[in-house]
């Protein structure tokens, strides 16, 4: 018997219950990849805008940040339009430009884990599943051995026990990996929002720092 062929009876020998396990396995696979691409396009996104705006910041080009920022879907560029909208209408103090990026922070950082959490979910209502399809198979099994002959029963027990069985190993193997997964995202989750932090700092200082230098300047 090939793999193709173990496959096929493993999934035949788990009964009705092995569809719910399918379909959950789907569907956290379909948000596992779409989180996963989108993560790895924001964190590309986010690094491309700060690269570009970092040297205008520096240099107190703030009209031309304005410009790349406003047109930017990047998760950084709003952040950052955010404080030069402030600058501009609250006279640029540094707690009302962080306000401002920090009500950019939480605008965006929930798209970021958005649906994330149901991968988790997902692992643990498949170990559920696959727990209730040996149940259901061990009764089934147990009531089956009841009406045979004796001297078939140690054997047909046996079979049934092992097929009830393939349910939790199903699940179980899905669940793993599911929960790995969540893991990952999480952590590159977390590493898009301190990127953010670490940004928002940034550009906090640099404006500090050019007011600073402005009001020396005017003084002399």
């Amino acid at each position: 018997m090939n793999a193709f062929q173990t496959a096929v009876k493993f999934f035949q020998d788990c009964g009705l219950f092995i569809y719910p396990s399918l379909l959950i396995m789907t569907l956290g696979l379909a948000i596992a990849i779409e989180r996963f691409v989108f993560l790895n396009k924001a964190r590309n996104q986010n690094r491309k805008v700060w690269e570009q705006v970092l040297p205008m910041l520096q240099g107190g080009q703030f009209k031309e940040v304005w410009n790349v920022t406003s047109k930017s879907d990047a998760a950084i560029g709003k952040i950052v339009n955010y404080g030069l909208q402030r600058m501009q209408s609250a006279g640029g103090r540094r707690e009302d430009i962080d306000h401002a990026m920090e009500e950019g922070m939480m605008e965006i950082v929930p798209r970021l884990e958005k649906r994330t959490h149901y991968i988790a979910t997902f692992a643990n209502v498949i170990t559920l599943v696959g727990l209730l399809g040996t149940i259901i198979g061990l009764i089934k099994g147990f009531t089956a051995v009841a009406q045979v002959n004796p001297a078939e029963k140690a054997e047909m027990l046996s079979a049934s026990i092992s097929i009830a069985m393939n349910n939790t190993a199903f699940a179980l193997m899905v669940a793993i990996p599911f929960l790995l997964i969540h893991s990952f995202l999480q952590a590159k989750t977390s590493e898009i929002v301190d990127g953010l932090e670490a940004a928002k700092i940034s550009f906090l200082n640099l404006v500090q720092r050019l007011r600073s230098e402005q009001s020396s300047g005017a003084a002399r």
